[in-house]
C-alpha cells in the first residue's frame, strides 16, 4: 500500500477465548492479523463462515477488545482513541437488525441522524439525500416492516452513511438477497468507491468479492491466508491448470486420476470433463493421454477465484452466486 495513505492497519491481531468450565485448549478466533488497506480502497474479507472476518469487523469498531497486537483506523487505535475511532466509521449489518419495522423509513432514517447529533435543516436535507441516492425516497412513508430484504439493506446502507463516515463495514450485506438485488446493491457500492470511500466488506461469496473488490484477503482459522487482487490471486496457485475436453472415454476418464500431478477429474456443463493438476509435467501427460485417445476437443486455462478458493481453503462455507 505505497500509493495511498493506509485506512485500517493490524499488527499482529489476536483475538482468544478462555478455555471455560471443560477446560481444555484456549480457543483463538484471530491468530496475528497483519492486514493494510488504503484509503479509497474495497477490501474484501474472504472465508467461510467461522474464518474470523466478523471478529475482525467487531474489534475495528470498537465493540470488541483484541488479546493482543494493534489495530489503527485512519491513525487511531481502537482502543486507547476508541471515541475517536467510532466517528470515523460506519458499520452496515446484514438482515434485519438495528431496523425498527414499525416505523416508516424516514422516521428511522431521521431518529440514526438524531443520535449522530444532527438537528433542524441539516438533519432533514442529510435525510433527504440519502434516501434519493439509495433509491428509498418513494417509500421514505411505508413502514420498515413492508420492505424486502434488499430494500432493508439499502436503508441499512442509508444509516451507515448518516455521519459521512470515510470507512463502511459490511458485513455480509447481500446475504439472503435475490440475484438482483444482489447486484442493485454492488452498484451503490461502486457509487461509495467513486466518492473515494473505504469500504471494508466480509463474505463468503467469492462472486461478490470477484465484483466489487479492488483486493481480496483470504481469511481462515484466524488467519489471513494472502492478500491479492481478485484477478491476480490465481497467480498463488499458478502451478495449478484446469482443462477442458470433450468427448473423452469413460475408460479414460476413469484413469486420468491415477497420473502424476492430477488433482481432480470431474463432470463439467456441456458433456464435458475438467481435469485440475498442480504442476505443468501433469497437464502435458493429460494432454498427450487425451491426444492419443483421439480428443481433439481440449481446452486449457487458469484456475478462477473459487477454484483458489477451494485449493487455499476448502469446500467448508463456501458459497458461490450465478
Amino acid at each position: 500500500m505505497t500509493d495511498r495513505a493506509t485506512a485500517v492497519e493490524t499488527r499482529s491481531l489476536t483475538r482468544s477465548y478462555g478455555t471455560g468450565r471443560r477446560g481444555g485448549s484456549e480457543v483463538y478466533a484471530l491468530r496475528g492479523v497483519d492486514l493494510s488497506v488504503g484509503q479509497g480502497e474495497v477490501h474484501g474479507l474472504l472465508g467461510p463462515n467461522g474464518a474470523g472476518k466478523t471478529t475482525l469487523c467487531r474489534i475495528l469498531s470498537t465493540i470488541l477488545l483484541p488479546t493482543s497486537g494493534t489495530a489503527r483506523i485512519m491513525g487511531r487505535d481502537v482502543v486507547r482513541d476508541a471515541d475517536a475511532v467510532k466517528r470515523c466509521i460506519g458499520i452496515v449489518f446484514g438482515g434485519d437488525r438495528g431496523l425498527y419495522g414499525r416505523l416508516t423509513v424516514g422516521d428511522n432514517l431521521r431518529f440514526w441522524a438524531a443520535l449522530y447529533g444532527l438537528r433542524g435543516t441539516g438533519l432533514r436535507r442529510r435525510c433527504q439525500a440519502l434516501l434519493e441516492r439509495m433509491g428509498l425516497a418513494h417509500r421514505a412513508d411505508d413502514r420498515v416492516d413492508t420492505l424486502s430484504r434488499g430494500m432493508k439493506q439499502r436503508l441499512h446502507l442509508a444509516r451507515g452513511l448518516v455521519a459521512d463516515p470515510p470507512l463502511l463495514i459490511l458485513d455480509e450485506p447481500t446475504v439472503g438477497m435475490d440475484p438482483v438485488a444482489a447486484q442493485d446493491f454492488r452498484v451503490l457500492v461502486d457509487g461509495l468507491r467513486a466518492d473515494g470511500r473505504t469500504i471494508l466488506l466480509t463474505t463468503h461469496d467469492m462472486a461478490e468479492a470477484e465484483a466489487v473488490c479492488d483486493r481480496v484477503s483470504l481469511v481462515d482459522h484466524g488467519r489471513i491466508i494472502a492478500t491479492r487482487a481478485p484477478a491476480g490471486i490465481g497467480a498463488l496457485i499458478s502451478r495449478y491448470e484446469r482443462i477442458e475436453a470433450r468427448g473423452v472415454p469413460a475408460e479414460v476418464a476413469a484413469a486420468l486420476p491415477d497420473i502424476p500431478g492430477v488433482v481432480t477429474v470431474r463432470a463439467a456443463a456441456g458433456e464435458r470433463l475438467r481435469i485440475e493438476t498442480e504442476d505443468t509435467s501433469a497437464t502435458r501427460a493429460v494432454l498427450r493421454r487425451l491426444v492419443a485417445e483421439d480428443v481433439t476437443e481440449v481446452a486449457t486455462s487458469r484456475p478462477t477465484l473459487e477454484e483458489v478458493y477451494l485449493h487455499l481453503i476448502g469446500e467448508r462455507g463456501m458459497t458461490v452466486e450465478r
